[in-house]
């Protein structure tokens, strides 16, 4: 018979137990789409209290950012699925572009009664649609914090091959019978390669943690043709194209190991900023907010402290 003592630790929790306090669910129809999204209040507004709208990365959701959020409970973030992923609707009509998803982020910022005073954050292909947001609609949000950006084109230099064998994994994909279609899609193998690539963490219960949100919310997209058209504008645009017309403060915070937002790529996208600083956290690659979600809330943080509204 075991002893206290030779019981199993329980597993590790990754999130604080204040979080789901903070929360608040909600939906909202959008020119005809039902988009999810959800609000963290701060723990106690303080003078130094923004609200920082956040656009999550290509396939992900709500969730890949929640322990970045969490780390900012003096905060008040918005957080939603964009259309045709997660819990939204895919768009009723128009294609999964980031023009379209710039447009979706100016009428959600409307519905909500966003104002200049807005913190826009983006990760990853986030990155892209608020850079190209921020560069069409000058002054709608300050400042800009962008959290692995992608910073140069995906189909040139040497991640070109493997970016376009995954254009070719998606429109594969798109074309099958829908039942072949969406399990190529959802294969668990996959995806379980794609995180096991990303992750850096030596970590093992970060690293199984992680797996295990890739294999939860991966896979929740509206339909393989909204699919296939977000990652064709993933792969078509980057935020360097831009980056001249980002008048306004920018945050960059990359992974000294990202393999898909090289470093190299974030230094030359910092040199183009007018009014652009860049951070950089040791030993993570792509996944800062799944790895390094303290030291990047850390980094944010003191930027808007250095930039208040």
């Amino acid at each position: 018979m075991k002893t206290a003592d030779q019981q199993p630790s329980p597993a590790p929790s990754f999130f604080s137990a204040g979080l789901a306090a903070r929360t608040r669910a909600a939906d909202i129809v959008i020119n005809g789409s039902t988009v999810a999204y959800w609000t963290y209040e701060p723990i106690q507004a303080t003078p130094d209290t923004r609200t920082i709208l956040v656009i999550h990365g290509f396939r992900g959701d709500h969730h890949g950012l929640l322990r970045v959020a969490d780390q900012l409970p003096e905060m008040r973030i918005i957080m939603p699925d964009l259309p045709g992923f997660g819990s939204s609707a895919a768009f009723v009509s128009g294609k999964h572009s980031v023009e379209q998803y710039g447009t979706f982020v100016t009428d959600f910022m409307a519905a909500l009664g966003l104002g200049p005073d807005t913190v826009l954050l983006g990760h990853s292909f986030g990155s892209i649609v608020a850079a190209h947001f921020v560069a069409t609609h000058p002054g709608t949000v300050t400042p800009l914090i962008l959290i692995n950006p992608i910073a140069a084109p995906a189909l040139e230099g040497p991640k070109g091959i493997m970016t376009k064998l995954a254009v070719l994994y998606y429109r594969l994909a798109a074309r099958l019978p829908r039942p072949l279609g969406l399990a190529l899609l959802r294969s668990p193998l996959i995806v379980r390669g794609m995180s096991e690539a990303m992750a850096k963490t030596a970590d093992t219960d970060l690293r199984r943690f992680i797996h295990g949100q890739h294999h939860a919310y991966f896979s929740a997209f509206a339909n393989r043709e909204s699919l296939l058209e977000s990652f064709t504008a993933s792969v078509s645009g980057h935020v360097a194209e831009v980056a001249g017309k980002l008048s306004l403060p920018v945050l960059l915070v990359a992974g000294e190991k990202d393999e898909i937002a090289t470093l190299p790529d974030q230094h030359r996208l910092a040199a183009l900023l007018p009014d652009g600083v860049l951070k950089v956290i040791p030993g993570v690659g792509h996944l800062i907010h799944y790895e390094t979600p303290g030291p990047a809330a850390g980094f944010i943080r003191s930027f808007l402290k250095d930039h208040p509204a």
